[in-house]
């Protein structure tokens, strides 16, 4: 089956379009719907060239408060020889349009749609649009959880289509994850999966957990269960769990639902502020 990744473009609604919109902030979750990345929610960033992006997350006291998450779109010719300015950031970038090179311990990278990769805290890179055409890519940052004893993980570079998808027991095949790392590995403190329910799949379950969550539709439609809300989601909208906000949902079809997810893993619970 071809892989394909929803990919915003920005502009503006018609002042025709009606203004509400399924945008939802609560107390334990938000939604984001596509319609929210549009050309005056971007933003820029510092050192970077012919860039801009839409913030899909950010910590917040209080809500969720581990990670960060952007659409970052580079224009031809843009990019940065200078992208992270926090040293103890690490980072997942995942490609979803276009082509970009990725310069990473010496070597170069040709990144394109379904590329992953995974940067270590302060791991030294650049990343460069060298094509003719706009390329766009999601950008997930953790603040480190550094371990005594545990070094951190190494970067590494890989694609989707490299990943096996490991499906759910008991499913029959409607619910799989491609893990992309390790999830046995202590050292990684947060993971970044890719998760595929085909046409009528579930989570048939409320679950309920410490992990804080972000999930970008990347295909496809669906119900999601957020706390007591059953929130309908389509490719392209984003959405933002609070540490043991409930959550399930149910695959309508007519084809997959696919979403690029978010969680902390393997620390303890900070016990002071």
């Amino acid at each position: 089956m071809t892989t394909r990744y929803y990919t915003p473009r920005g502009g503006l609604p018609a002042q025709t379009e009606l203004t509400t919109d399924r945008s939802v902030f609560t107390e334990a979750y938000a939604v984001l719907p596509r319609r929210t990345m549009s050309d005056i929610t971007t933003s820029r960033l510092p050192f970077w060239d012919d860039t801009r992006l839409w913030v899909l997350a950010r910590p917040l006291t209080g809500f969720s408060e581990t990670f960060s998450q952007y659409i970052v779109e580079v224009g031809p010719g843009g990019g940065s020889n200078r992208p992270e300015t926090d040293p103890a950031a690490e980072s997942v970038l995942f490609v979803v349009d276009g082509e970009l090179r990725l310069h990473l311990a010496g070597a170069d990278h040709a990144l394109r749609a379904g590329s992953y990769v995974f940067l270590s805290p302060a791991e030294q890179w650049t990343l460069h649009n060298d094509s003719s055409e706009t390329a766009t890519f999601h950008w997930i940052r953790k603040r480190y959880a550094a371990v005594d004893g545990i070094d951190a993980p190494e970067s590494f570079v890989t694609h989707e289509d490299d990943v096996e998808i490991g499906m759910m027991p008991d499913t029959d095949d409607a619910w799989g994850t491609q893990r992309f790392a390790d999830p046995d590995d202590v050292r990684h403190d947060m993971h970044v999966n890719i998760v595929t329910f085909e046409p009528g799949g579930a989570i048939p379950f409320p679950e309920t957990h410490v992990m804080e969550h972000g999930l970008y539709v990347l295909e496809g439609k669906a119900v999601y269960l957020l706390n007591k809300d059953w929130v309908e989601v389509q490719e392209g909208d984003f959405m933002w769990l609070r540490a043991f906000c409930p959550q399930a949902c149910y695959a309508g079809g007519p084809g997959r639902f696919r979403y690029l997810l978010y969680k902390d893993v393997h620390r303890h619970a900070p016990l002071t502020l």
